[in-house]
């Protein structure tokens, strides 16, 4: 007996959800998105005005979006994500309804029920559709996991306390746990 052949999601189908209803779609599987903590929003709100603010003291073209931001990440109709920060340095790829590519960097904040995703799933897509680095802000294990996908692919794991450098913006560091205070 064959198997039932699995039902792929459109973009439509995310627009279709109730008002409210946050999801993201992935190879045209439907994944709901939990609401955010006070401390996930906390380090939305802080990462995003230092990157904001370190980008404009440096006269730099790139822009911050923190979620919701819509992202049409392979430029088809079966990948939408909302990372938590998006830096986008492509503005022409940017319509009235988000941004058609791969932003230049991705941050997420992972919570409970977004570990998988963040680790495994968008790990590959991010990677894949040509984000130039990733960083994966864990608050339960206060730590950051950054990956970069320019010439040489690297990873490095390193706690909130450590200085962080980025490697697509030269002399950008951050340390997690001063922006908390």
């Amino acid at each position: 007996m064959p198997l039932p052949k699995e039902h792929l999601y459109t973009i439509d189908d995310i627009y279709a959800l109730p008002d409210g209803q946050r999801a993201e779609l992935i190879d045209g599987k439907i994944y709901d998105m939990a609401p955010p903590s006070p401390l996930h929003q906390e380090l939305v709100l802080e990462l995003s005005a230092t990157l904001r603010n370190y980008i404009r003291e440096k006269g730099g073209s790139c822009k911050v979006y923190p979620a919701p931001f819509a992202v049409f990440l392979n430029e088809d109709d079966k990948n939408y994500v909302e990372p938590d920060i998006s830096v986008i340095c492509s503005p022409e790829k940017l319509t009235d309804k988000g941004y058609a590519g791969a932003p230049d960097w991705v941050i997420e904040i992972v919570s409970p029920s977004s570990q998988r995703m963040d680790y495994l799933t968008k790990l590959f897509k991010y990677r894949t559709a040509g984000v130039r680095e990733y960083w994966i802000v864990n608050p339960m294990t206060e730590t950051v996991q950054v990956y970069s996908f320019e010439d040489t692919e690297d990873s490095t794991q390193f706690s909130f306390d450590d200085s962080i450098a980025s490697g697509i913006y030269d002399g950008f560091v951050i340390c997690i746990r001063e922006l908390l205070k």
